[in-house]
């Protein structure tokens, strides 16, 4: 990759740990061993970019974990992060679904995820358990705010860690939201249950594109119907994400997208991430890695990526083999055995995730300079 310098931060040999429990065989053949021994060679120049983890919604109500230090009460911490090759995550800053269906959804009002005010107010207070996450551990994390940064994160040994997305229902009829957020290190929206989005976008959800376009967010469309996200991602100047979606052509889940919306993100350059949840990707490692066959045909290999949706305390359903973030290396050896050459498993992992936060501050570059006298 042009981006990459010749001499990245220092990666131990990466192990696979807990996440890959459940499909290790001690009898593998010698071509499973030497791909897993490639796929850990891969991430350790290439490392995931992993667009979701709720994990900051589970230190807001259980702030007792310690992420530094391996810790059996949550999925995620910085260990198994480093096991996985993990090198960027977006840290999810979504108010909980239980606020959901009780507000009226005005344009400008209430909305679909309760009162506006204590959306907001809930949106705030986990930015700021975020912001804490990265300053409590400043030799694991960067605070991430443009792709520059995810690359001086990798370079210095650090993850980066990038603020969203908030809910696309905190902007109750006012851009201003979207700035402030903005200013305060959010870099992806989620359009997803606000009214301006809902069937499609109304006069005010143009203007909002139009803003994240200009202040180099990313929109992330993961769980919009297919009508409102085609709309979304070709009123977009820059690229959209789906940050933990499956195939709904392998299974029919709400959540997952459709072929139509992949030919959409095909056509904007957009990205699709594919989540490890049973409901949505299946029930074991090989299920996961047949979404992302399907994600690379229909798409093409430049607008897949991972979004694992880890961060869940308890025992979450997770795909044999994909119960924590130590399993990636386990999941590119499969990819590596089905075929996929390097060159798209480092887009899979690192290089898409760039190109898009690239195109992002490009598009609002040119917005800018439009914009001067």
């Amino acid at each position: 990759m042009a981006d990459l310098q010749d001499d990245p931060h220092a990666a131990p040999s990466l192990p696979v740990g807990p996440g890959s429990a459940g499909v290790e065989d001690a009898s593998a053949p010698a071509a499973v061993a030497g791909a897993l021994e490639r796929a850990t060679a891969l991430l350790a120049v290439h490392p995931v970019a992993d667009g979701c983890n709720s994990l900051v919604r589970t230190l807001r109500h259980s702030p007792y974990h310690d992420i530094d230090t391996p810790d059996t009460g949550i999925d995620t911490d910085i260990p198994r992060l480093r096991a996985g090759g993990v090198g960027a995550q977006f840290w999810s800053l979504l108010v909980p679904p239980d606020r959901t269906r009780r507000g009226a959804a005005a344009e400008g009002g209430a909305t679909e995820g309760g009162p506006a005010d204590q959306v907001v107010s809930d949106t705030l207070e986990l930015i700021d358990v975020a912001l804490a996450l990265v300053r409590r551990y400043p030799d694991g994390l960067l605070l991430g705010l443009s792709a520059d940064d995810m690359l001086d994160a990798r370079n210095r040994g650090r993850i980066a860690s990038f603020l969203g997305p908030v809910s696309g229902r905190t902007l109750t009829g006012s851009l201003g939201a979207l700035r402030a957020f903005h200013a305060l290190g959010v870099r992806i929206l989620a359009p997803a249950g606000a009214p301006w989005a809902r069937e499609g976008l109304t006069a005010f959800g143009h203007e909002v594109v139009k803003e994240v376009n200009r202040l180099a967010m990313l929109l992330d469309l993961t769980g919009c119907p297919p009508v409102a996200a085609c709309q979304l991602a070709a009123a977009s100047k820059s690229p959209v994400i789906v940050s933990n979606t499956g195939a709904a052509a392998l299974t029919a889940h709400p959540d997952n997208v459709t072929d139509e919306v992949l030919l959409a993100l095909r056509a904007a350059g957009g990205l699709a991430m594919v989540t490890f949840d049973t409901a949505r990707t299946g029930d074991s490692l090989h299920a996961v890695a047949d979404h992302l066959d399907h994600l690379r045909a229909v798409a093409g290999p430049e607008c897949v990526g991972l979004g694992a949706a880890f961060g869940a305390e308890g025992a979450t359903p997770r795909p044999a083999g994909l119960t924590d973030p130590s399993g990636y290396p386990r999941l590119l050896a499969e990819l590596l055995e089905r075929g996929w050459p390097e060159s798209d498993l480092a887009q899979l992992t690192w290089g898409n995730a760039q190109r898009v936060l690239r195109d992002a501050e490009f598009t609002a570059r040119a917005a800018q300079h439009r914009r001067s006298p």
